[in-house]
């Protein structure tokens, strides 16, 4: 498959992060909900020492829903550098055999049968 070039000069700003930096990013992404998710608890914790009944659950939930957050984002890895969207896959496969000359099915050789690939039952096949 051939590759299609884009006329012009790459710019600074389509490039993309390097891998280090990227990662790096993203361990502090990671580093920071981790945080909160401490806060959270602390305060939780706290709320619910203090009798806060049901406004303790809101800290609680947020201690135990950042995590799962905070690993997708983490793993999440690279932006795909294609940014025209999903591209289905189209197979690059070569055209059936058709023997030049008549419009028989059997290329005008007279008399074999021929499957869906364009082979027949000649000797090449062992059936003549």
């Amino acid at each position: 498959m051939r590759r299609v070039r884009r006329p012009g000069a790459h710019l600074v700003t389509e490039a993309q992060r390097s891998k280090s930096a990227d990662i790096s990013y993203r361990e502090r992404r990671y580093l920071i909900m981790m945080a909160i998710r401490v806060v959270c608890f602390v305060v939780a914790v706290v709320v619910f020492a203090k009798g806060g009944g049901w406004l303790t659950a809101i800290p609680a939930v947020g201690a135990i829903v950042i995590p799962y957050f905070a690993v997708v984002f983490a793993n999440g890895g690279r932006e795909p550098s294609n940014t025209k969207g999903f591209r289905a896959y189209e197979p690059n496969l070569p055209t059936v055999y058709r023997p030049p000359g008549g419009d028989s099915a059997d290329g005008g050789t007279g008399g074999g049968q021929t499957d869906r690939d364009g082979y027949g039952d000649g000797p090449m096949h062992g059936n003549g």
